[in-house]
């Protein structure tokens, strides 16, 4: 592992479980369902913010030169070519109603490359990790995806966004790809999904509509725990469509998405 990566590494791992604990330990106990609508999504909008905020403030000690992008507004250039592109809070809506399955995510990018990619789950007591070219972990424990299933047998996970019409759009690939595979999950974590293709607890995973802070680190940890990643096919994965799976099943659920139409509302 070069200097730099073990670096970045070090950072992205320290920064995200600072995160972990202030969100873990900073949740209000009376927080979900039972707050009102306004006052619930403005507590979490708040803790999403303080979130980017306590991980920017500590890459502007450690690394004052990189530039930042952040799910809560948090832009900057920098001028080491390094990037660090940053989801605070993945799994709002989970953390909202105390649900397990969120988590900070942290990669870091040099000239458009992801070098390193950190996925933080503090209510698993997990952490995922992956060095571009060193393989993936699971705090100190190799990953490695689980081998092709038939297809029959796949267990896939997806998400579903927020606008009525494209979920509906959402809705209508899952029912049509159902009856196909062994069964669907929706956790609400991209980042988590990506690394439970990592770590053989989804076979595959698709989603459209993810940001660049939803998918950094996460598909980092999947590729390098053999899993292959894409969009529609022969295209990188973007928020158009992002597929995760191992090789013999990517290809197969990547043209089925691609006939479902899963990469349009």
């Amino acid at each position: 592992m070069t200097d730099l990566k073990a670096e970045l590494l070090d950072v992205a791992l320290e920064a995200a479980h600072r995160a972990g604990t202030f969100l873990r330990d900073g949740r209000p106990d009376d927080l979900g369902v039972a707050a009102t609508k306004s006052s619930a999504v403005d507590v979490v909008t708040e803790m999403d913010i303080a979130s980017e905020k306590l991980i920017t403030g500590f890459l502007a000690e450690r690394r004052s030169q990189d530039g930042v992008l952040g799910e809560e507004g948090a832009s900057s250039e920098g001028s080491s070519g390094v990037q660090w592109v940053i989801d605070p809070v993945d799994g709002t809506v989970n953390y909202l109603y105390g649900r397990p399955d969120w988590s900070v995510s942290i990669a870091a990018r040099k000239d458009g490359e992801t070098l390193v990619g950190v996925v933080h789950a503090p209510m698993r007591g997990e952490t995922y990790r992956a060095v571009l070219g060193e393989g993936a972990f699971v705090d100190d424990k190799p990953a490695r995806v689980r081998p092709a299933p038939p297809f029959e047998q796949a267990l896939i996970g997806t998400g579903f966004g927020y606008v009525a019409e494209r979920r509906a759009q959402q809705a209508e690939v899952a029912r049509l790809l159902i009856p196909k595979v062994r069964d669907i999950r929706r956790a609400g974590s991209a980042a988590i999904d990506l690394c439970d293709v990592a770590t053989g607890r989804l076979d595959a995973y698709y989603e459209r509509g993810l940001n660049p802070w939803d998918f950094a680190a996460g598909e980092l940890v999947a590729r390098e725990a053999g899993a292959l990643t894409g969009g529609r096919p022969g295209e990188a994965l973007s928020g158009e469509l992002a597929v995760a799976a191992p090789p013999g099943l990517f290809e197969t659920l990547q043209g089925l998405l691609e006939d479902l139409g899963a990469w349009h509302d």
